[in-house]
């Protein structure tokens, strides 16, 4: 029967349009280069753990069809760090991608393709037209075919065009570490490093810089085997398992291999790796087949995994960023970013269970059962047996109290388990949802984070938050017992100007307190000194804010003045758009009556209320420069950016100007 539906009109794919593109020799693509071609957009962002999984997802597509098909990776960024041009370039490199990107800072290509979610993938035919439109991921079987149909009718009709597209690969790096993730001490010193983007470990020597071995052949894979043999795919948590398990679970260190999604044990003698947990297939939320069939299964067994608890090697899992040891329910913390979960596995009877999350992204606080979570990225458990969560979508420090559902069973399951409680409740101690973020200190139910990926408890009990998007290590101080009811507790700032901080240890020598933090965008490691008294008036009035004079300001109207000249031979670089940015925010908030947010002009009126005595104003600015010789086909471009901390005090008769030279 013939159909007599009518024919959907074609529509044409709108031009590629952003700040400058990526992988492409320094190279602007046009839609009409890509002409004969079956173009893929795949509009992305960094942050987000669907996006990356596509990434992965699309890799052996782009490969099987590289003469006829090109995928171009749209970036529309989410958080403003990912609008840098350095951090995203950054992250191309981090993540080998391997076609060409278009920097969409502006969203201008993201609203033209009508895009509403992260992921989205649109495929436009070898003629220039619209074929398809995706949203989420796990789109690849529709991919392969809507590709080979694509590759089929335009090569029999003459209007395919087979050779090389527009991808240059990159100028390759090397180092010690590359895009480092995590990292913990090891027990007879030194330190073991998740080098990601090296896909191995890095065992360091104590200064944090020699290198002492390496676990991982350093290609992506998930092997078994040797430390030359065993492969790994962007490992990133990394846990030491308790002294009186080694000899029982045969390892000594459990590894999150994210892009695997897979657990994998360490036996530190020899090196040799072992898969622990996961199939190696990624956990599809309402997919059927989450869980391995084993002969003898009932054919109607629940394989989705949702109320699984059973063999670890039996269950797909999805993305785990980091683990943990928790005493209270004696098994391993598994956050599990990709579906915004907590699951605890036990290395001794090798079960794995869900501890904790509904698998819906978001911040919602309650029992573990009921609790919404976004990425969950980073884990540290206090001496009071609290586990603390970095939850990066929503930039969140949280907290989960309690044993959950889970520990009786898990206590049930092994001797060397403990039993919790019956429950288990989740809290918010910093974060307010998916779409607040910022560089705000304070109080903390005022306080902001960006997008942190890493923690650490220090010995007085706060926690300090390697805060990934701001560049900074952060501090949370607990309210004291004694405070009244409905204290929130203090957030500072101890350190900025980093390159991704990703993960953090904590030293302690006698008095002193050392900060290793795993600097990510910057390929090492760094030490951070701290004051000896960890509680008291100098790390809760903010480390940097007492290091440094104040600067006497008047109340009212002042001018501030972020001074930036071109280097010689450069100037603004105002071709796709402003070449500068100003942020402004103060702590306490209420220092500044007006002048706060973010701006193009790097001149900006601020007012200080004369009722504040005294504050820190947070000043972020950055400019873009490139060469002035018109005669230069590839210009270099430089983007300058400084993070300013400026203690004040408010006082009469005080200078009404604050000049602060970025370039000068």
């Amino acid at each position: 029967m013939t159909s007599t539906a009518p024919r959907l009109p074609k529509v044409r794919a709108s031009e590629l349009v952003g700040r400058g593109w990526l992988n492409t020799g320094g190279r602007d693509v046009a839609l009409a280069d890509l002409r004969g071609k079956v173009v893929v957009l795949d509009f992305w962002t960094f942050c987000c753990i669907n996006c990356l999984h596509v990434l992965d997802e699309l890799r052996a597509l782009e490969e099987q069809y590289r003469d006829v098909l090109v995928i171009v990776g749209v970036h529309s960024p989410k958080f403003l760090h990912e609008a840098d041009p350095v951090a995203l370039a950054a992250a191309v490199d981090r993540y080998e991608v391997r076609h060409p990107v278009l920097d969409d800072p502006d969203l201008t290509t993201w609203s033209a393709y009508t895009a509403r979610a992260w992921p989205t993938l649109v495929v436009i035919d070898p003629d220039g037209y619209i074929v398809a439109h995706m949203a989420g991921e796990g789109h690849l079987h529709n991919l392969e075919v809507l590709v080979a149909e694509l590759v089929r009718t335009h090569d029999a009709a003459g209007t395919l065009h087979r050779g090389d597209g527009p991808y240059v690969p990159p100028t390759p790096t090397s180092g010690t570490l590359r895009f480092p993730a995590k990292a913990i001490a090891l027990p007879g010193g030194g330190f073991l490093v998740a080098d990601a983007g090296h896909h191995s470990l890095a065992e360091l020597a104590p200064d944090g810089e020699t290198l002492v071995r390496r676990i991982g052949a350093g290609m992506r894979g998930l092997a078994d085997g040797g430390p030359d043999d065993a492969r790994f795919s962007e490992p990133n948590g990394l846990c030491l398992v308790p002294d009186e398990l080694r000899a029982a679970v045969g390892f000594d260190v459990l590894v999150a291999d994210t892009v695997n999604h897979a657990l994998r044990g360490v036996r530190l003698a020899d090196g040799a790796v072992t898969t622990v947990a996961g199939t190696g297939a990624q956990y599809m939320v309402g997919g059927a087949d989450n869980v391995v069939a084993r002969p003898g299964d009932s054919p109607t067994a629940d394989r989705t995994g949702v109320g699984y608890d059973g063999p670890a090697l039996d269950l797909a899992l999805s993305s785990p960023w980091d683990v943990v040891w928790w005493p209270v329910v004696g098994a391993f913390v598994v956050a599990m970013a990709g579906n915004h979960t907590l699951w605890a596995f036990d290395p001794v009877t090798d079960r794995i269970m869900r501890l904790a999350g509904t698998m819906n992204e978001g911040l919602v606080d309650g029992l573990a059962t009921d609790a919404w979570f976004a990425q969950t990225s980073g884990l540290a458990v206090d001496a009071g047996g609290r586990l603390w969560l970095a939850d990066s979508e929503v930039s969140a420090l949280r907290h989960l109290d309690g044993g959950g559902p889970t520990a009786d069973s898990l206590a049930a399951a092994s001797p060397a388990a403990a039993p919790g409680t019956a429950t288990a409740t989740v809290g918010t101690a910093v974060g307010a949802g998916l779409f607040d973020f910022g560089h705000r200190d304070g109080p903390a139910d005022q306080a902001l984070l960006q997008h942190p990926l890493g923690l650490a408890v220090l010995p007085d009990g706060s926690v300090v938050v390697a805060d990934t998007y701001n560049g900074a290590v952060r501090r949370y101080a607990p309210p004291a017992p004694q405070a009244p009811d409905g204290s929130v507790g203090e957030v500072t700032t101890l350190a900025t100007g980093l390159a991704e901080p990703s993960g953090i240890v904590v030293e302690v020598e006698g008095d002193r307190v050392r900060l290793v933090v795993v600097e990510s965008g910057a390929h090492r490691l760094t030490r951070i000194g701290l004051p000896g008294a960890l509680a008291g008036e100098i790390l809760d009035g903010g480390a940097h804010r007492t290091q440094r004079p104040m600067t006497e300001l008047a109340p009212g109207e002042v001018r501030l003045d972020v001074v930036f000249t071109p280097a010689v031979g450069q100037k603004y670089d105002d071709r796709y758009g402003p070449s500068t940015r100003l942020q402004v925010s103060a702590t306490p908030p209420g220092l500044l009556l007006a002048g706060a947010g973010d701006d193009v002009a790097l001149t900006r009126v601020l007012r200080l209320d004369p009722d504040v005595a005294e504050g820190v104003l947070h000043v972020t600015a950055h400019a873009a420069s490139c060469d002035a010789d018109p005669s230069i086909e590839y210009p270099a471009c430089h983007l300058n950016a400084q993070d300013w901390g400026v203690p004040v005090r408010v006082v009469a008769g005080a200078g009404s100007e604050l000049t602060l030279p970025l370039h000068g």
